[in-house]
């Protein structure tokens, strides 16, 4: 049976998969869009069910969130309520993702 050289065996150097694949969005600079592509599938999870069932369409632009809501009143109330909302997807998903919120 042939030997391998040592040189190109694997290394018994192991870690989580998590720390590994945030490693992996640092290098490549992809954390900040991860994150953003992250709270706009999360939005249901993020806000319920009542208001994810009426927005429209939701995007981040220069961590800007849009979203577009088709019910007057919930619009007003979550405009009255902007704040929260900017605390609770930084305590979720981190400082930085979303700098403002503009309902549409």
């Amino acid at each position: 049976m042939k030997k391998y050289p040592s040189d190109n065996q694997r290394n018994n150097h192991t870690a989580p998969l998590k720390e590994v694949f945030e490693e992996l969005l640092e290098a490549y600079r992809l954390k900040d869009t991860f994150s953003e592509k992250t709270v706009i599938q999360e939005w249901e999870q993020l806000m319920g069910k009542t208001i994810a069932s009426r927005t429209q369409h939701l995007s981040i632009r220069q961590k800007v969130l849009y979203a577009k809501i088709s019910s007057g009143p919930l619009k007003k109330e979550m405009m009255l309520n902007k704040s929260k909302i900017l605390q609770l997807i930084e305590s979720r998903y981190g400082k930085g993702v979303v700098k403002d919120l503009a309902l549409l």
